[in-house]
């Protein structure tokens, strides 16, 4: 099967972190790109995956980048103005590399706004553990110093994609309105549109429905993702984009009173906070409502209006039911608070059947609630590319799209995946997403809604956080 091949990549390409999501972009890269495969690098410090490395890569670097360091390992690998960086590591300040990468004119991406080790669980103010002020580095960094060398923040599955997907799912449900608008051509034009509309909010609403054969067995957290990257966001306090259209707020939620002011947190981890969602495949489900970049990125960009005082903003927060492995391995580590020793991430080879259906559940307008997303399947995703689970395709493909993006304008500073070409990089990404689907419906957090214990809920604002969040 031939593919495109996007861009030539001028200079050294270096990988940081090749873990599952190191290991799925790695093809891609080699798919789609011209680059000299000499100045290739991997830099991972595992020493289980060094034997496989070396057989893949021409240059690995094992020494772990630290804040101490990476300033020098990284100056001996880079080349001035040219080359590629593609940060996919836990515990790598991505503040600290996208400077050193834009100090030397090198295109940089990643998919978390992650901080040095040690600071998730080493921090002591909650509020300084939440995704709205990690990205308020970021934000800073972009405000103080813009233009000069593209670097993208946060570009994977979510955040990353779903940003995407809100706009397509935007014009999706325009049109199904009877207002076929042409897609605006800035960040002010699609707040407006998402006003008019009459939209709410926003859950990324994600279903992962893939199995294996193999019961899951105490003592091992299972995942189809980066299990240490799970923990770490799981253990975060629970956070969100807070709308306009919200009356009322859960008596331990604590607001900001600097950078965009777009999200509220939660004095409980997200990985144990429960919110009520709908995807196609299950229908009505509980999801987790874990921290999560767009959370915070979404309801900001979409904002009409002063900060402090908007006009319209809409509610967003992450709504994602993992695989069920995953969630049993959630319960067993909460509820005896440790932290399993053995963590598996399943491989396409092991899964038997399921699929990652991850999409944008836009709420509250004529229609109800449009759910727009993909529906891959592990099945289809092994026929796509090599090395990844369907989660994994979803999270890499982005990647790959993010790089495109950057390569074509290589010269936009900081951005975050709601400030680029959405059709551009979808068309990169689709043929990696299986279906893509619209699915409309009627259901809301009231529907069914069981009444043999009291509840306090907003019937007039059925999509109310009120009645999405789980307090009994």
């Amino acid at each position: 099967m031939q593919h495109p091949v996007y861009a030539r990549i001028d200079g050294p390409v270096i990988l940081i972190g090749f873990g599952s999501i190191g290991r799925g972009t790695l093809p891609l890269i080699e798919r789609h790109f011209e680059f000299d495969r000499d100045r290739l690098v991997v830099i991972e410090p595992n020493p289980a995956l060094h034997d496989e490395l070396r057989a893949k890569v021409p240059n690995l670097v094992t020494e772990a980048l630290t804040e101490a360091n990476y300033r020098d390992i990284l100056g001996r690998l880079i080349e001035p103005g040219k080359g590629f960086v593609v940060n996919l590591s836990v515990d790598t300040s991505s503040l600290d590399l996208m400077r050193f990468c834009r100090e030397n004119g090198v295109l940089y991406i990643d998919t978390v706004v992650e901080p040095w080790a040690g600071y998730y669980f080493g921090t002591e103010d909650n509020a300084e553990r939440t995704n709205y002020a990690l990205r308020q580095t970021m934000r800073d960094e972009k405000a103080a110093n813009p233009g000069g060398s593209t670097a993208v923040s946060c570009c994977g599955a979510n955040p990353g994609m779903v940003s995407w997907l809100v706009k397509e799912g935007l014009l999706t449900l325009a049109a199904d309105l009877g207002d076929d608008v042409p897609a605006p051509a800035d960040r002010a034009g699609w707040a407006s549109l998402m006003q008019s509309l009459g939209v709410k909010g926003v859950h990324i609403a994600e279903r992962d429905t893939q199995v294996r054969l193999a019961p899951r067995a105490p003592g091992h957290f299972v995942n189809t993702w980066s299990v240490e990257g799970f923990i770490a966001e799981g253990f975060q306090p629970a956070e969100l984009g807070w709308g306009t259209a919200e009356t009322w707020m859960p008596e331990n939620a604590q607001s900001f009173d600097s950078g965009c002011r777009a999200a509220i947190w939660l004095e409980q981890p997200g990985a144990s906070t429960r919110v009520k969602t709908w995807c196609p495949t299950p229908g009505p489900q509980f999801g987790f409502l874990v921290t999560h970049n767009e959370a915070v990125s979404i309801a900001d960009y979409y904002t009409v209006g002063r900060p402090e005082a908007p006009d319209f903003r809409p509610t967003c927060h992450y709504a994602y039911h993992p695989c069920d492995d995953a969630v049993l391995s959630l319960h067993e580590m909460f509820g005896s608070n440790q932290i399993q020793e053995v963590h598996h991430i399943l491989e396409a080879d092991e899964i038997v059947d399921g699929i990652d259906e991850l999409g944008v559940l836009l709420f509250g307008h004529a229609k109800n609630a449009l759910w727009y997303g993909s529906r891959l399947s592990n099945a289809e995703a092994k026929t796509l590319a090599p090395d990844q689970n369907a989660t994994g395709l979803q999270v890499t493909s982005a990647v790959l799209a993010g790089m495109v993006w950057a390569l074509e304008n290589p010269q936009s500073g900081i951005v975050e995946a709601d400030e680029m070409d959405h059709a551009r990089c979808l068309a990169v990404q689709r043929p990696y997403l299986g279906p893509v689907e619209a699915h409309y419906t009627d259901w809301t957090p009231l529907t069914d809604r069981q009444t043999q214990f009291p509840e306090d809920l907003d019937e007039d604002n059925p999509w109310a956080f009120r009645n999405v969040l789980e307090r009994l």
